[in-house]
């Protein structure tokens, strides 16, 4: 009977294990697909920088921090903490400018889809109400549609066109956008002026919702981070005083290196996952 219960458990516990761990459906990569850092550099506006000088960016940031913290606290252990930390720098600062970016597409996308819709109300054709983005629309998205002006002036291919406009915005509402055109365009466009005004308002109660609630979730955000911060800035602090620092040369010393960085980034993850707010994802990208 024992063995039968125990037989029970462990299917069902290898049952759950499979429900997280197993993909979904038969779906092959797509090797043309960009990575995790290339798309974090595209939506941060450094889609001109390979993964490769951003990854040797980091190596280097934290090769530098290892050897000076070396220098200071002569304990390896902390240094190769604190090149850690170091190394993953750069992915911090590049993953907020990609949140900046969001939210600043975010908030001009409803004045830009306005100009559009008064641009073909006015009897402008699609391509040039959207070239006439990169003089009259929002500073923001000026630089990406004077991209796809060059781009339709050169080639005359409205679809290719639009593909490498999403490529150069790399933002859940651009590719909304985008998309809506597209269909526009190829059905007929008769209800596209209806379409640009219904998202325009869609855009901007979107806009407003999101707003309130990041304004309350901005001091959780605040408190995670000081939180995981705090512990490290008095470890550096006291890199400089030789008698403590050395404590943790013993493995002792490094076990809780290693447990308090764990602890750090588990808390951190969990609090951020907790209180996120739901993210548009990319659709056809």
């Amino acid at each position: 009977m024992g063995a039968l219960v125990g037989l029970g458990v462990g299917l069902g516990l290898l049952l759950v294990w499979s429900a997280f761990t197993m993909p979904r459906g038969s779906r092959t990569p797509d090797p043309s697909r960009p990575g995790r850092t290339s798309q974090l550099l595209a939506r941060a506006g450094l889609g001109e920088t390979s993964p490769a000088s951003f990854l040797a960016l980091c190596v280097a940031c934290g090769l530098g921090a290892l050897v000076v913290v070396l220098v200071v606290s002569s304990t390896p252990p902390v240094a190769v903490a604190f090149g850690v930390i170091a190394a993953y720098g750069p992915v911090a600062i590049v993953s907020g400018r990609a949140r900046r970016r969001q939210r600043e597409f975010a908030e001009v996308w409803p004045e830009a889809v306005d100009n559009l819709a008064s641009a073909v109300r006015a009897g402008l054709s699609l391509p040039d109400a959207l070239a006439g983005l990169a003089v009259r629309g929002p500073e923001p998205l000026r630089e990406a549609f004077d991209g796809f002006a060059l781009d339709y002036q050169v080639t005359g291919r409205f679809g290719e066109s639009l593909d490498r406009l999403k490529v150069r915005l790399a933002d859940p509402v651009g590719d909304r956008v985008v998309e809506g055109l597209r269909i526009a365009r190829e059905v007929g466009g008769g209800e596209l002026g209806r379409l640009l005004r219904n998202l325009s308002g869609y855009l901007r109660d979107d806009l407003r919702t999101r707003s309130e609630l990041e304004s309350r979730q901005s001091w959780a955000v605040t408190g995670a981070r000081v939180a995981v911060a705090a512990p490290w800035v008095v470890l550096l602090l006291m890199s400089a005083q030789t008698d403590v620092i050395g404590r943790y040369r013993s493995g002792t010393g490094v076990l809780v290196l290693a447990v308090g960085g764990a602890a750090c980034v588990v808390a951190y993850r969990v609090m951020m996952r907790i209180g996120r707010l739901p993210t548009e994802r990319r659709i056809l990208s």
